[in-house]
């Protein structure tokens, strides 16, 4: 007989080749309504494991329609709509695939602080208009190398982002809930004083409410006129009105985002910004990124399945 897997959120289609071959899967993603209850009903009793991500919601409500549910097994970094305190009193382990996106994820925190800091986009536009042959070259933009990179929540992407900011001639310091010892970058206790040092803020730090509002009207006002911001972490963790307040009023100089307080749906005053870099919440979005995610998450429930220590237990 082959084990019983609610399917929340589907994988890229290779990894749901392999979850069909091996596992009896209960498609909760291809229902709604009254077929979603029906469904949760049926599976339910019978579902130790569950294959979801970061979009999905997991809360006492759905867990109390899972009553034999004894894996999450996540397919994307992030878990801040999960209540990861009730699985882990309800006995039920959270994987998640953080350790295999982490190049690509800090790849594009370096992208989009050189677009946002040289004005990759403006330029992008100057030549396609003719601007450039009409008008000259266009205005200076503000150089990189010897500046200050600080970094909100130097985990394992944070980390990646550190390296990188330093290959491209960067100080880097960083804000964290503790000082690590692997490492010898300037260590800020508070946001603020890190964003009052830095002349680029990197935010890496989880989602979730241990985070939000993290980067307030004080730290982007501490970060300055001449300053950077970054966000390749979750909308939630910077207050988004005061962000787009001081691009518009010259407190910070740019900015490049990658996530959003509503998605796919953001603020329209972002998009009318022009020191602002936009990316639609798809720094780890590359074929091979992607693939190896949803294969991590299909490893972990094999490993559960088969008694062994699960790759990357989150709780």
């Amino acid at each position: 007989m082959k084990p019983d897997v609610i399917v929340a959120y589907p994988l890229r289609p290779r990894q749901m080749a392999m979850l069909e071959e091996t596992y009896m899967l209960h498609r909760l993603d291809l229902v709604e309504g009254e077929e979603r209850d029906a469904l949760l009903q049926k599976a339910g009793p019978i579902c130790t494991a569950l294959v979801c991500n970061g979009h999905v919601t997991i809360d006492e409500a759905l867990l109390t329609k899972l009553p034999a549910l004894k894996l999450a097994a996540c397919s994307s970094a992030g878990y801040d709509q999960m209540d990861v305190g009730a699985m882990t009193r309800r006995g039920i382990k959270l994987t998640n695939t953080s350790e295999v996106l982490c190049d690509d994820v800090a790849d594009m925190a370096l992208l989009l602080m050189l677009a946002a800091r040289r004005r990759l986009p403006e330029g992008d536009r100057y030549v396609r208009s003719g601007d450039w042959g009409r008008k000259g070259m266009m205005p200076l933009t503000t150089s990189t190398a010897g500046k200050r990179a600080g970094i909100v929540g130097l985990g394992r992407i944070g980390m990646a982002i550190a390296r990188r900011c330093e290959a491209v001639g960067l100080t880097v310091g960083y804000y964290g809930r503790t000082k690590k010892a692997d490492n010898e970058f300037a260590y800020f206790a508070d946001p603020v004083k890190l964003a009052d040092w830095a002349d680029i803020l990197i935010v890496a730090t989880p989602g979730g409410p241990s985070t939000e509002g993290l980067i307030s009207a004080e730290v982007l006002n501490a970060l300055g006129p001449a300053g950077s911001f970054i966000n390749i972490a979750r909308g939630t963790v910077v207050d988004e009105p005061a962000l787009i307040a001081a691009l518009q009023q010259g407190r910070i100089a740019s900015a490049g985002i990658d996530v959003y307080l509503n998605e796919p749906n953001p603020d329209p005053r972002l998009a009318a910004l022009d020191n602002v870099v936009l990316y639609p919440h798809h720094a780890s979005g590359t074929e091979e990124t992607r693939d190896r995610m949803a294969q991590l998450t299909v490893d972990n429930l094999a490993a559960f399945f088969a008694g062994r220590p699960l790759l990357t237990p989150v709780n």
